[in-house]
């Protein structure tokens, strides 16, 4: 049998969020009659010196946009990796780059906006009526695309990335994108597939945060699957929830290793639906393939350790397993990946296959809040 999207039973059930679901009864996933909208969207947010910010997370940066549960919004997003801040148009005539609105709207932004501790330019906050700490925020990816001209960055230098030893000088590359093949031509014999996502999507933290390390407010996250039709989930910690996006990403393998990924500006069509008193200790996804937990720290043993206890709670609740059946299944039959490794706060993810439970026709509820030594 079908299992349908979980999200119209995380608020009727009060009960866990992400994992509280029913057996399928024939309705349609809310998500496909969202991705209808995605063309039409409710709202659109435009990236200006008067709606973004640079480079932080805070719980005290105004509004931009106010908004109800249930709206779709088309944000759009800049890019400046690679692109020297104190001559940003000298980037685009040398690598013979037209200088069209966008770029223009990027130059203005890059020369008027003050630049604080990370490096990446995020658009909102988008405050969402009614939000408040304890909720849950489902943040619905709609569309997905890379905005002209069309082209992407790939950066990295000495001390970066996972090889911090291997480069004895700053590398950049140039990846033009072809969009009707669908590919960045990294060069001659070798094409990157597109498979557009936002690199950082997060509501704000409790206190200021440089937008570089990830954390329980979600941010630069670097998840690959969150492409249109998915759905990451953030707990809300302040009033309004506050959400921000930018850190285009074309392409990225697990694990970002050399620092970036195919770095682009694009724009996101989301729409977020607000579930009520529905805590979580850290973000969730969800794809129509997977399930996804995630585990974030300094140290890589211990994200993967939060990981894996995350996947454990899950299937406890979600499949009714004692905790021996869920740790086993975790190790049967759960993807564990690296999410990145370059940011300071690392990052591995779950993947929980959909499919393994098609044949159950049990019906599942449990506390919103699970029990982990994770939280």
């Amino acid at each position: 049998m079908k299992w349908p999207k979980i999200a119209p039973y995380l608020t009727t059930l009060g009960g866990l969020g992400l994992f509280a679901l029913f057996v399928a009864t024939g309705s349609a996933a809310p998500a496909a009659d969202a991705k209808d909208k995605a063309g039409e969207p409710d709202h659109y947010l435009k990236a200006t010196p008067e709606t973004v910010i640079w480079g932080y997370f805070a719980p005290d940066v105004p509004a931009v946009l106010e908004v109800d549960s249930g709206a779709t919004v088309k944000i759009d997003t800049y890019s400046s990796v690679g692109i020297p801040e104190k001559d940003p148009e000298s980037f685009f005539k040398e690598h013979k780059l037209e200088i069209d609105d966008n770029v223009r709207g990027l130059i203005d932004i890059m020369t008027t906006v003050k630049k604080d501790v990370g490096p990446h330019i995020l658009t909102g906050p988008v405050h969402i009526n009614d939000a408040q700490p304890g909720d849950l925020l489902e943040v619905r990816i709609l569309d997905v695309q890379p905005r002209p001209p069309y082209f992407g960055v790939s950066l990295t230098f000495p001390g970066a990335g996972s090889l911090p030893d291997l480069l004895d000088a700053p590398w950049m590359k140039v990846i033009p994108l072809d969009m009707d093949a669908n590919v960045g031509r990294f060069n001659e014999n070798f094409d990157i597939p597109l498979a557009p996502f936002m690199g950082t999507m997060g509501v704000a933290p409790t206190k200021k945060v440089s937008s570089v390390p990830p954390g329980r407010f979600g941010g630069n996250l670097d998840l690959k699957d969150l492409t249109a039709g998915s759905s990451l989930y953030l707990p809300v910690l302040v009033p309004g929830g506050l959400f921000l996006t930018g850190d285009g990403h074309a392409a990225q393998g697990d694990g970002e290793v050399n620092l970036t990924g195919l770095e682009v500006s694009q724009a996101v069509t989301v729409q977020f639906i607000l579930h009520k008193q529905c805590e979580q200790p850290w973000p969730l996804a969800e794809t129509d393939e997977h399930y996804i937990v995630m585990g974030l720290d300094e140290d890589l043993d211990e994200a993967a350790r939060i990981a894996v206890q995350r996947s454990v709670d899950m299937l406890g609740n979600f499949a009714g397993m004692s905790v021996p059946e869920a740790y086993a299944a975790s190790s049967l039959a759960v993807d564990f990946a690296l999410t990145q490794i370059v940011d300071g706060v690392k990052g591995v993810h779950g993947r929980i296959p959909k499919h393994l439970f098609q044949n159950t026709e049990s019906t599942w509820g449990a506390p919103c809040k699970t029990d982990s030594s994770a939280s």
